[in-house]
């Protein structure tokens, strides 16, 4: 209880201070590509350079953190973060395309660690607390809600004759705060967590991904994070597109975080009541939601309903999945299956972003949301036939020991 109380609430400050400068970075990154690039459709290059720095990081970043730590992992990782939003103002001051699409290689090597700090609050904790641990870390995003887009907004305009400079500044701040903040936790020594006990055999990946559990469990995450980056990469673009100006855009995606953060307020405890497949059932749903919205007009009011309902959908999936994971491996088998795991998700949202700028430009709004209709039917299916197998019923459904959140 108390390496939760001491390390769960820094390890949700640090989230948010990441997803604030995410957040930021998805509301104006899409739109400084487009300003600086000759070829429109590479608007979404940075974003999408980004996330396949995310990907390419996952796996190293794991085995990194299981060699030294956690907490050493993390903060060497803020370094690149600060380098990263730096050399972003640089680019953008001397209208440098490339540069600024290589400045997103760095933050993403940031955030490819910075993705674990949810499994580093699940790893702390009793067995029936972890939905709660990954629920309470995820609430940083709350915030970044609130600070990401409107900061983009307030500091678009701070350096005459350099638009955007000043919020990418900004977010070198907020990595020196992140790297602060995780000067104060108190994680377990890297032996202790990673110890391995020979009475105990450990599983191939093969073995370990061939379960059930295993295999809803990234279906749901990766193509619920998918489906989420898909459609809120082409926002922006889709919004400017119908003449809605930057702050009409900065509010729907400040609405798109808060729907993507805000229920973890409940999620954790809607998981234990109702079982994690009832939920991610719902975050499939709400998807389908979002994407008949989204068809029926461009009005910044169903960018804003569309695009919260999004949100919402990808937090049930997200945190379903990330929970569902956590039961498919043992403590010495952590480190690969959870490398595996955030590979495979950040490969399907490099993929989505790569594809949603030119798919946009091309095609138009109508084509970026129906295509995405497939793969959330492909998550329900996936968790109906995982219910049917009766696997679903070793999702533990616990009581609530003590309120945390």
């Amino acid at each position: 209880m108390n390496m939760f109380r001491r390390n769960v609430p820094l390890l949700a400050i640090c989230q948010a201070l990441m997803m604030s400068s995410t957040s930021l970075l998805l509301t104006t990154t899409a739109l400084v590509g487009l300003g600086m690039s000759e070829d429109k459709s590479l608007a979404t290059l940075p974003l999408a350079v980004m996330f396949i720095a995310v990907m390419l990081t996952s796996v190293p970043a794991s085995m990194i953190m299981a060699r030294i730590g956690r907490k050493p992992a993390f903060m060497m990782a803020t370094l690149f973060g600060m380098s990263g939003g730096g050399m972003a103002a640089y680019a953008i001051y001397s209208h440098n395309f490339w540069l600024f699409v290589i400045s997103g290689i760095l933050v993403g090597i940031f955030n490819g660690f910075g993705n674990y700090f949810r499994f580093a609050a699940a790893d702390i904790v009793e067995p029936n607390l972890k939905s709660k641990a990954i629920s309470a870390v995820l609430l940083g995003g709350v915030i970044a809600a609130v600070v990401g887009p409107n900061l983009a907004n307030i500091t678009r305009d701070s350096i005459d004759g350099a638009l955007f400079v000043g919020s990418y500044l900004s977010i070198v701040g907020l990595y020196v705060l992140t790297f602060i903040a995780l000067g104060f936790l108190q994680l377990p020594e890297v032996k202790r967590q990673e110890k391995n006990d020979q009475s105990v055999p450990v599983r191939s990946l093969w073995v370990i991904a061939r379960q059930p559990k295993f295999i809803v469990a990234l279906l749901c995450a990766m193509l619920g994070y998918g489906v989420m980056s898909f459609v809120m990469t082409a926002t922006p673009l889709a919004m400017h597109a119908n003449m809605h100006s930057f702050s009409d855009t900065s509010f729907v995606i400040s609405w798109h975080v808060l729907g993507m953060y805000a229920p973890s307020f409940v999620t954790g405890h809607l998981i234990q009541r109702f079982g994690v497949l009832k939920i991610m059932f719902i975050g499939a749903l709400l998807g389908l939601v979002c994407i008949t919205v989204n068809i029926l007009g461009n009005s910044v009011t169903h960018y804003w309903i569309g695009l919260t309902l999004l949100g919402i959908s990808w937090n049930f999936l997200f945190i379903g999945g990330t929970t569902l994971l956590t039961e498919t491996y043992e403590p010495e088998e952590r480190s690969k299956t959870q490398a595996l795991n955030d590979f495979c998700i950040f490969t399907t949202v490099t993929i989505a972003s790569l594809t949603a700028g030119v798919l946009q430009y091309n095609y138009g709004w109508q084509t970026v949301n129906v295509g995405v209709i497939p793969f959330l039917i492909v998550i329900i299916l996936s968790i109906a036939w995982l219910a049917a197998k009766g696997s679903g019923r070793e999702v533990k459904k616990v009581e609530v020991i003590e309120e945390l959140i």
